[in-house]
């Protein structure tokens, strides 16, 4: 490997209406990542080094809504269907015949989708905190109204009029996040999706955990007090419009190969009460999974080697460098 490989590139490609700001690393296969909310492709830097040093192409983009991406601001433009159209065109405007797709969070939903909707072109996938969840009958909006908990659940909470104020403080608002919803807040006191006491933005109660890396939360407060919370926070008002688009999905399993990782401090796994092995109905090509104890939902940093060792693992087994 030449040393070139270590640097870390920066470009803007234009695609499916929008211009993504993409940074890679590294040669060799390509390794498409795809990070969540409230976040930027800086959410990586670990994993795309680790992958470069073995032989891998590491692809970035801030997700539309992002950082130094295009942020549309009508919501119906956040869908899976734009975002998988997004990827695809970034692999089209590389001639990138096909990669492997690595997602958290929101953007462990973009990942699934798209390996869902476009085999030929996602050929393995691997993904953080967000498990697959075959659409079912009832969006989970419905299923959240019929259980009584539409003053409760933290997705209302995000679509609400004032949503967009409530994070704006992006100095207090991002420290909040990360340390309320990992595996370093106190038992009790995480963040719950079901109660508004422990909600995502309250302020963090001191100086942040050292899995927590300074320059990448310097450079995340420093991009929301630029762009704002809007485009993040159109992927939630989306959602449930999204589903009356998405009945053709329904039941749809992702065949290749995939790999899931997330942490049992996660509050998210109040919403999916499934197993590993049970993920396997809707992911046949499941490789395996983990579930980290004292670990939240930050997996790429509160557990930052051991994801990045899985994951060259999984992809010396899917796509030899």
């Amino acid at each position: 490997m030449s040393g070139g490989n270590d640097r870390l590139k920066e470009y803007d490609v234009a695609t499916n209406d929008i211009t993504l700001h993409v940074t890679e690393q590294g040669e060799g296969p390509a390794v498409l990542f795809c990070h969540g909310f409230p976040d930027t492709a800086y959410t990586w830097r670990r994993q795309m080094k680790a992958i470069a040093a073995a032989g891998y192409r590491a692809i970035a983009p801030d997700m539309r809504g992002y950082g130094r991406s295009s942020a549309p601001s009508d919501a119906s433009l956040y869908t899976p269907l734009q975002t998988a159209g997004d990827l695809v065109g970034l692999l089209d405007a590389l001639k990138i015949p096909n990669a492997v797709l690595v997602g958290h969070d929101w953007g462990a939903t973009h990942a699934w989708n798209a390996a869902m909707m476009r085999p030929d072109r996602f050929t393995a996938v691997f993904c953080l905190s967000v498990p697959y969840v075959p659409r079912g009958e009832v969006s989970v909006f419905e299923r959240m109204r019929k259980s009584g908990h539409e003053n409760d659940f933290y997705m209302f909470e995000q679509i609400r009029p004032d949503a967009d104020q409530i994070w704006a403080d992006a100095a207090v608002t991002i420290p909040g996040i990360l340390f309320w919803a990992s595996g370093s807040a106190p038992a009790g006191k995480q963040w719950s999706p079901l109660d508004p006491a422990r909600s995502l933005h309250r302020p963090a109660p001191g100086p942040l955990p050292s899995w927590a890396e300074p320059d990448y939360v310097k450079h995340n407060v420093a991009e929301f007090q630029r762009t704002g919370f809007h485009g993040g926070l159109n992927y939630y008002r989306a959602a449930e419009p999204y589903f009356a688009l998405s009945p053709a999905f329904k039941g749809a399993r992702i065949a290749q190969p995939s790999f899931f990782i997330w942490g049992k401090a996660d509050g998210l796994k109040e919403l999916y009460p499934l197993t590993i092995d049970q993920m396997r109905a809707g992911l046949p090509g499941l490789v395996g999974g983990l579930e980290l104890d004292n670990v939240g939902h930050w997996v790429q940093h509160e557990a930052a080697d051991l994801v990045s060792d899985q994951l060259v693992t999984f992809l010396r087994a899917v796509k030899p460098a």
